[in-house]
């Protein structure tokens, strides 16, 4: 059993002027390239999330993020966790996905689900529709974003999008991996199947993590799909208290179940002392192969 890290940034609230704030992402993602993490991953919001913050806390725009981590990193893959499918037009995702491979030599990955935040939406101006619509919507983008990024110069007539020829390029790659988040058996899981490289599950217990797997496995059977293709990631969060050990046995217990990735998720507020120790404590244990 051999698992890969990621690390999840998830508020920009450092308490430092507006012109530290950057420099400090770019130090995340430097101290988590430096200890051996596989992949930094940002989320694509507008405001900060209930939970985490107030709307009017610090949040930067993603894909702008990404572009400047690329070329402040050397190794460690970059996505969001996860792009909300309505907040884009799919052409313009497709191009900031491919410009994003270009900038960062091929390290890009498309994390992608229906958004979510209602807020976000009425705020901003977004549709939000129903949940019905968010899946129908997601499901004709990926008609569009897949085929571009392939390459393709696909035309496509649909209750919500439009395409003719759309062409993205340049490409660095001819396959970005595509991540999708969530655990809805009847929409989220089969879309993953069908179309995923790597299946996100946001979070829960490992018996709960093992009964989505076996959802998704089920759905790759339908269609005749090896469900060993798709890359299996999940949350795995330390706590204030900084016990290395729990994050351990969580990662380890999920592992049992065939994740691939932990996505390491720390608490507010941002300190560049927990990185190297929290990768060492996994690498002890023998969960990774470096």
């Amino acid at each position: 059993m051999t698992i890969k890290l990621g690390l999840q940034i998830p508020n920009f609230s450092y308490g430092t002027g507006v012109t530290e704030l950057f420099p400090t992402v770019i130090a995340q993602a430097k101290e988590a390239e430096a200890a051996g993490f596989d992949s930094v991953f940002v989320m694509d919001h507008f405001y900060q999330l209930p939970g985490l913050g107030t709307p009017d806390q610090p949040m930067l725009e993603a894909y702008t993020a990404l572009g400047g981590l690329a070329t402040a990193t050397e190794r460690v893959q970059l996505g969001t966790l996860v792009t909300g499918n309505t907040y884009r037009n799919p052409t313009l995702l497709a191009k900031a996905v491919t410009t994003l491979d270009v900038v960062s030599a091929g390290r890009a990955i498309l994390g992608i689900g229906t958004g979510w935040f209602e807020l976000e939406h009425d705020s901003l101006g977004y549709d939000f529709g129903t949940f019905t619509d968010r899946f129908n919507k997601l499901d004709e983008a990926l008609q569009i974003i897949l085929p571009m990024l392939r390459g393709e110069r696909p035309t496509f007539s649909g209750k919500y999008y439009r395409a003719q020829e759309a062409m993205a390029n340049p490409r660095f790659r001819d396959h970005i991996p595509l991540m999708i988040g969530g655990s809805g058996e009847k929409r989220t899981l089969p879309l993953t199947a069908k179309y995923a490289d790597h299946w996100n599950f946001v979070g829960g217990t490992p018996a709960e993590f093992a009964q989505k797997r076996d959802v998704l496995h089920a759905r790759c059977a339908d269609i005749g799909r090896d469900p060993k293709e798709i890359t299996l990631s999940a949350h795995v969060r330390l706590g204030e208290d900084r016990d290395y050990a729990k994050v351990v046995d969580e990662a380890g217990a999920l592992g049992k179940e065939g994740l691939d990735l932990a996505i390491i998720y720390l608490p507010p507020p941002y300190d560049p002392a927990v990185l190297e120790p929290l990768a060492e404590a996994i690498r002890d244990s023998g969960l990774t192969s470096s």
